[in-house]
């Protein structure tokens, strides 16, 4: 186990950013150096954490020597032209952004799932999309039970998912609505106060958007099985932070709600959330700053044979981002 390790984190200044500071303090994550690397715009300004104070420096393909980890929540575009810089220089990155997830030489993990998905690096580890995490880390207990042969996934995706500014905007249009007052929309492509609409991602001309599409792809890698059946229709919600998920599974073998309950209830990264006299069930706000994936409305789907139906909620930017990232980085260095 190194416990002097040179780490940097790429993108620092984002949401993502600040929440895998947080969660390196929080799980005491052993480094001797930490650089925090950022845009142009940033590079100069300092930043406390853990009681010292560090300056932003501007990320180029200079920023990696000596180093052991790079945390990258930048962008795909800086992770597709900085992460090779890197891992030249000796780091290992995990990547939290859909530059690589893909990449059929770059494991895609989730450590409840396919932890030793991460010897087969070869200098890069791709963090899945927050919806995906969201879903499977129930799911897996399931499929590994009596294998689930189709998803079909609804989303309620908080603004949290589209970055610290959404959340941001969110705000101001709420106050601004409430007020009576014209209400902007500068970061999400529609009002994002009191309404709903499809995922701000690109739709491909099979009419699903880029969020769904990244669901159907990761779940066959990180399951290793191709065969699974997923659609998903993604949607982003007044929520600050925190995703929720209706999911209905058709799975091979039966299995019984109260089976079910009793898989997920010993299964790593899970809180069942299922109190139906109560009608108290998984919510983004209990979720929020939590790591577990809170699971409820475990019923069965009578419109197929073998169906159940379930929602789940978790923190986008925790367990959807930082936190599995992180997570990732301990296994890779045995920590």
């Amino acid at each position: 186990m190194k416990k002097n390790l040179k780490i940097a984190i790429l993108g620092v200044t984002g949401a993502v950013g600040q929440e895998l500071l947080a969660i390196l303090e929080e799980r005491k994550f052993p480094f001797a150096e930490l650089r925090m690397l950022a845009s142009g715009r940033s590079a100069g300004k300092s930043m406390k954490f853990m009681g010292k104070t560090y300056q932003i420096e501007e990320a180029t393909p200079d920023s990696f020597k000596g180093l052991d980890l790079v945390l990258a929540s930048a962008g795909g575009s800086i992770s597709k032209a900085l992460a090779p810089y890197a891992v030249k220089a000796g780091a290992l990155v995990v990547d939290n952004t859909s530059a690589f997830r893909m990449d059929p030489e770059v494991p895609l993990v989730i450590p409840e799932i396919n932890p030793e998905d991460i010897a087969k690096n070869k200098g890069i580890i791709a963090n899945p999309n927050c919806s995906t995490i969201i879903a499977l880390v129930p799911l897996w207990p399931i499929h590994r039970a009596v294998r689930i042969k189709r998803v079909i996934a609804a989303t309620y995706q908080a603004a949290s998912g589209a970055g610290a500014k959404a959340m941001e905007e969110l705000k101001i249009q709420a106050q601004d609505f409430l007020a009576g007052r014209p209400v902007k929309k500068e970061v999400l492509p529609h009002q994002i106060a009191f309404n709903v609409f499809s995922h701000n991602s690109k739709v491909g001309p099979d009419g699903y958007n880029e969020e769904e599409t990244k669901m159907v792809k990761e779940t066959k890698k990180i399951f290793h099985d191709d065969a699974i059946q997923i659609t998903a229709t993604c949607v982003r919600v007044p929520v600050l932070r925190a995703h929720s998920e209706a999911l209905n599974i058709e799975t091979e073998r039966p299995i019984t709600p109260e089976e079910a309950r009793a898989l997920l209830a010993k299964a790593p990264g899970v809180k069942i959330v299922d109190d139906r006299e109560r009608n108290y069930f998984p919510m983004p706000l209990e979720t929020t700053g939590q790591d577990d994936i809170f699971v409820g409305r475990l019923r069965v789907d009578p419109t197929v044979k073998n169906g159940l139906a379930m929602f789940v909620s978790g923190d986008q930017i925790r367990k959807g981002a930082a936190t599995n990232a992180v997570q990732i980085a301990e296994l890779a260095f045995k920590i």
